[in-house]
């Protein structure tokens, strides 16, 4: 904000101009723009000062009007005793009814209300080509009237600290991608996540190897501190776009947690399984079990009972910043030509926390220490979940059936006597 004193008409071009800071000057004028402030000034509609909406207890009085027995008059416009300023409950507002009122009628009168112009920037160097728009309002206000009050207050707005922990309990109906030496259908699963905006956060669970049916056991936990606009609903992450940048540049994304679920291969690359995205702010309401988990709720299966139905307020997003807990059944989807997929579900656990509260309430990630809130056990697994590179014997004993090992014992066996039978004889 700059408070600049003229004497209009004789200082009456306003010049705002936009430059380009170099470490080794002269600084680069980018573009200006210039306002004639006696042509404001003397407009009929007063856009030397904006009207606001609302009442304050100070600042710059915009009009006066008579008070009457039935109602208040300025200029022609008559207005009943008993109405106020638009905007939310009058007695949120301070301020003497009668003063209330006058602002009311103001604004009826097709005056300008406070807002931000744009204006667009130009240079001598490059006439008739914008170089770019500026966001700005201007105030005038005559020095006869004495000082206009305090200024508004312009400060950036500052970002909220929040801690986002995802705690990811199961997998369900996941693809079987690979094929083992046996012919079964087979998935090494895991799940790997991260904040929209943030990669390198990205974090992953532990495998679960050699899931037969498309199931995964985890009880791991995720994560994700970040920062957070209220006023926008945007996350503001701060980096330098360059490594030689001297300062940091603001990016503002929704905040969004992204996972997927991976089929893990150890001679060529990782298989995509399922993609989830979640936006906090619009979460969708999750399902109670994973037989009613669908890719939208368009395909919840019509025999289901009344009462495993959601409500319908239930199914409305939820927006876990108000509502700070969430759990249960999530759809993983792939996309493909004709549309998404189902491929998986995924159950898990969001919690949202301040800065502070995660401060005393300190987690570790996946199962390490401190393990609380809630604490993590180890995962029940059946036993042929192995990495069979490190244990090939388990592999033998729990790769192939039992039923296969009959057989193969009663054919070595005939084998054996065809053979004894032909040396006897």
């Amino acid at each position: 904000m700059f408070e600049l004193t003229a004497t209009i008409p004789l200082e009456k071009d306003l010049r705002v101009t936009i430059m380009d800071h170099d470490k080794v000057p002269p600084d680069q004028e980018i573009g200006s723009t210039t306002i004639d402030l006696e042509n404001r000034l003397l407009s009929g509609f007063r856009a030397h000062c904006g009207l606001p909406s609302l009442y304050h207890a100070w600042g710059c009085s915009g009009g006066t009007g008579g008070a009457g027995g039935s109602g208040r008059g300025l200029r022609g416009v008559r207005t009943p005793a008993g109405v106020t300023e638009s905007g939310p409950a009058p007695s949120r507002h301070r301020g003497e009814p009668r003063e209330r009122l006058a602002l009311h009628v103001l604004n009826l009168c097709g005056l300008v209300p406070e807002h931000l112009e744009t204006r667009g920037l130009h240079s001598p160097a490059r006439p008739g080509l914008e170089q770019g728009k500026v966001q700005m309002w201007v105030d005038i206000f005559p020095a006869n009237l004495g000082p206009p009050g305090p200024p508004v207050n312009i400060d950036p707005r500052k970002a909220e600290g929040y801690e986002l922990r995802c705690v990811v309990w199961k997998v369900r109906d996941t693809e079987l991608a690979d094929t083992n030496l046996l012919g079964q259908r087979m998935s090494d699963i895991y799940v790997c996540g991260w904040l929209d905006g943030l990669p390198e956060q990205r974090q992953q669970t532990d495998i679960h190897y050699r899931s037969r049916d498309g199931t995964g056991a985890f009880n791991w936990r995720l994560v994700f501190p970040f920062e957070f606009l209220a006023a926008e609903k945007l996350c503001a992450i701060r980096r330098k776009e360059h490594v030689w940048s001297l300062d940091e540049t603001v990016l503002k994304v929704p905040p969004k947690l992204i996972l997927q679920v991976w089929d893990n291969d150890k001679f060529k690359a990782d298989d995509l399984l399922g993609t989830l995205e979640l936006e906090l702010t619009r979460l969708p309401p999750p399902a109670p079990s994973a037989r009613l988990c669908r890719a939208s709720p368009q395909d919840r299966p019509w025999f289901s009972w009344p009462w495993c139905r959601a409500p319908a307020l239930a199914r409305a997003p939820l927006d876990l910043f108000r509502r700070r807990r969430a759990r249960g059944w999530w759809p993983c989807t792939m996309q493909e030509d004709s549309g998404q997929r189902l491929s998986g579900k995924l159950e898990l656990s969001l919690e949202l926390l301040t800065a502070q509260e995660a401060e005393e309430r300190p987690v570790g990630r996946g199962r390490e220490e401190p393990n609380e809130h809630p604490k993590l056990p180890e995962p029940k697994r059946p036993k042929s979940s192995f990495l069979w590179l490190q244990s090939p014997l388990s592999l033998v004993r729990h790769g192939v059936r039992w039923r296969y090992c009959l057989w193969a014992g009663l054919g070595l066996a005939a084998f054996l006597l065809l053979l004894l039978l032909h040396s006897f004889f």
